[in-house]
Protein backbone atom coordinates (compact mmCIF):
# COMPACT_ATOMS: atom_id res chain seq x y z
CA UNK A 1 0.00 0.00 0.00
CA UNK A 2 1.42 3.36 -1.03
CA UNK A 3 1.01 6.56 0.98
CA UNK A 4 -2.48 7.97 0.59
CA UNK A 5 -4.07 4.53 0.46
CA UNK A 6 -3.08 3.72 -3.12
CA UNK A 7 -2.43 0.10 -3.88
CA UNK A 8 -0.54 -0.55 -7.10
CA UNK A 9 0.41 -3.85 -8.66
CA UNK A 10 3.94 -4.56 -7.40
CA UNK A 11 4.87 -6.25 -10.69
CA UNK A 12 3.84 -3.34 -12.88
CA UNK A 13 6.42 -4.03 -15.58
CA UNK A 14 5.02 -7.51 -16.21
CA UNK A 15 1.34 -6.63 -15.96
CA UNK A 16 -0.72 -6.21 -19.09
CA UNK A 17 -3.49 -4.31 -17.29
CA UNK A 18 -2.10 -1.38 -15.28
CA UNK A 19 -4.41 -0.63 -12.38
CA UNK A 20 -4.70 1.10 -9.04
CA UNK A 21 -7.09 0.95 -6.11
CA UNK A 22 -7.38 3.90 -3.74
CA UNK A 23 -9.33 4.32 -0.49
CA UNK A 24 -10.23 7.94 0.12
CA UNK A 25 -12.20 9.77 2.82
CA UNK A 26 -15.95 10.02 2.37
CA UNK A 27 -15.82 13.82 2.25
CA UNK A 28 -16.97 16.61 -0.09
CA UNK A 29 -13.30 17.36 -0.92
CA UNK A 30 -12.65 13.82 -2.18
CA UNK A 31 -13.51 14.43 -5.87
CA UNK A 32 -10.54 16.81 -6.10
CA UNK A 33 -8.15 14.31 -4.48
CA UNK A 34 -9.48 11.52 -6.71
CA UNK A 35 -8.97 13.60 -9.88
CA UNK A 36 -5.36 14.30 -8.92
CA UNK A 37 -4.61 10.61 -8.36
CA UNK A 38 -6.28 9.46 -11.59
CA UNK A 39 -4.63 12.23 -13.63
CA UNK A 40 -1.22 11.15 -12.35
CA UNK A 41 -1.92 7.49 -13.16
CA UNK A 42 -3.13 8.29 -16.68
CA UNK A 43 -0.22 10.66 -17.33
CA UNK A 44 2.30 7.96 -16.33
CA UNK A 45 0.53 5.57 -18.72
CA UNK A 46 0.59 8.16 -21.53
CA UNK A 47 -3.14 8.69 -21.99
CA UNK A 48 -4.13 11.56 -24.25
CA UNK A 49 -5.29 14.83 -22.73
CA UNK A 50 -8.80 14.20 -24.11
CA UNK A 51 -8.99 10.80 -22.40
CA UNK A 52 -7.67 12.31 -19.16
CA UNK A 53 -10.23 15.13 -19.28
CA UNK A 54 -13.12 12.72 -19.93
CA UNK A 55 -11.95 10.30 -17.23
CA UNK A 56 -11.65 13.09 -14.66
CA UNK A 57 -15.19 14.27 -15.41
CA UNK A 58 -16.59 10.75 -15.03
CA UNK A 59 -14.64 10.01 -11.84
CA UNK A 60 -15.54 13.34 -10.29
CA UNK A 61 -19.26 12.77 -10.90
CA UNK A 62 -19.07 9.21 -9.56
CA UNK A 63 -17.32 10.30 -6.36
CA UNK A 64 -19.61 13.32 -5.85
CA UNK A 65 -22.67 11.05 -6.27
CA UNK A 66 -21.26 8.55 -3.77
CA UNK A 67 -20.65 11.29 -1.19
CA UNK A 68 -24.09 12.85 -1.78
CA UNK A 69 -26.16 9.67 -1.89
CA UNK A 70 -24.06 6.77 -0.60
CA UNK A 71 -22.65 5.64 2.70
CA UNK A 72 -19.03 5.36 3.86
CA UNK A 73 -17.45 2.09 4.91
CA UNK A 74 -16.87 1.49 8.62
CA UNK A 75 -13.53 3.32 8.41
CA UNK A 76 -15.14 6.41 6.81
CA UNK A 77 -13.80 5.79 3.30
CA UNK A 78 -14.86 4.74 -0.19
CA UNK A 79 -12.95 2.66 -2.73
CA UNK A 80 -11.94 3.97 -6.14
CA UNK A 81 -10.32 1.80 -8.79
CA UNK A 82 -9.14 2.18 -12.35
CA UNK A 83 -7.69 -0.24 -14.88
CA UNK A 84 -6.31 0.19 -18.37
CA UNK A 85 -7.22 -2.67 -20.71
CA UNK A 86 -4.73 -2.32 -23.58
CA UNK A 87 -6.26 -5.17 -25.59
CA UNK A 88 -9.70 -3.54 -25.68
CA UNK A 89 -8.24 0.00 -25.58
CA UNK A 90 -10.44 0.91 -22.61
CA UNK A 91 -10.13 2.60 -19.26
CA UNK A 92 -12.40 1.17 -16.59
CA UNK A 93 -13.22 3.30 -13.55
CA UNK A 94 -15.26 2.29 -10.51
CA UNK A 95 -16.35 3.84 -7.22
CA UNK A 96 -17.65 1.70 -4.37
CA UNK A 97 -19.46 2.82 -1.23
CA UNK A 98 -21.41 0.89 1.41
CA UNK A 99 -24.81 2.42 0.54
CA UNK A 100 -27.70 0.25 -0.61
CA UNK A 101 -30.80 1.03 -2.63
CA UNK A 102 -31.83 4.23 -4.27
CA UNK A 103 -32.46 5.10 -7.88
CA UNK A 104 -29.44 5.16 -10.12
CA UNK A 105 -30.79 6.32 -13.44
CA UNK A 106 -29.81 9.41 -15.42
CA UNK A 107 -32.43 12.13 -15.39
CA UNK A 108 -33.05 14.88 -17.90
CA UNK A 109 -31.83 18.30 -16.85
CA UNK A 110 -31.72 21.78 -18.28
CA UNK A 111 -28.94 24.35 -18.27
CA UNK A 112 -30.26 25.89 -15.05
CA UNK A 113 -30.20 22.65 -13.04
CA UNK A 114 -27.96 22.89 -10.00
CA UNK A 115 -27.99 19.18 -9.17
CA UNK A 116 -29.06 15.82 -10.50
CA UNK A 117 -26.77 15.86 -13.50
CA UNK A 118 -24.09 13.37 -12.42
CA UNK A 119 -25.38 10.17 -14.03
CA UNK A 120 -26.49 12.05 -17.15
CA UNK A 121 -22.97 13.42 -17.53
CA UNK A 122 -21.47 9.95 -17.02
CA UNK A 123 -23.97 8.58 -19.56
CA UNK A 124 -22.86 11.16 -22.14
CA UNK A 125 -19.09 10.86 -21.61
CA UNK A 126 -18.56 7.13 -20.96
CA UNK A 127 -19.04 4.46 -23.61
CA UNK A 128 -20.77 2.25 -21.06
CA UNK A 129 -21.59 2.44 -17.37
CA UNK A 130 -23.26 0.13 -14.86
CA UNK A 131 -24.27 -0.29 -11.25
CA UNK A 132 -23.65 -3.33 -9.04
CA UNK A 133 -25.56 -3.36 -5.74
CA UNK A 134 -24.63 -6.88 -4.65
CA UNK A 135 -22.41 -5.55 -1.83
CA UNK A 136 -22.93 -1.86 -1.23
CA UNK A 137 -23.03 0.21 -4.41
CA UNK A 138 -20.36 0.06 -7.10
CA UNK A 139 -20.73 2.33 -10.12
CA UNK A 140 -18.43 1.48 -13.01
CA UNK A 141 -17.74 3.06 -16.38
CA UNK A 142 -15.68 2.34 -19.48
CA UNK A 143 -14.06 5.00 -21.61
CA UNK A 144 -12.15 4.46 -24.86
CA UNK A 145 -8.42 5.18 -24.74
CA UNK A 146 -8.50 6.51 -28.28
CA UNK A 147 -10.80 9.43 -29.12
Amino acid sequence: MHPGGEQVDGNAAATTRPSATVRLPFEPSTPSIARTKLAGFLTVHRASSTVIDDALIVLSEMVANAVAHGQPSDDGTMELAWTIDPERQLLEISVHDDGQGGSLKPIDFDEDSLSGRGLSIINRVADRWWVDMSAGTRVGAELPLAR
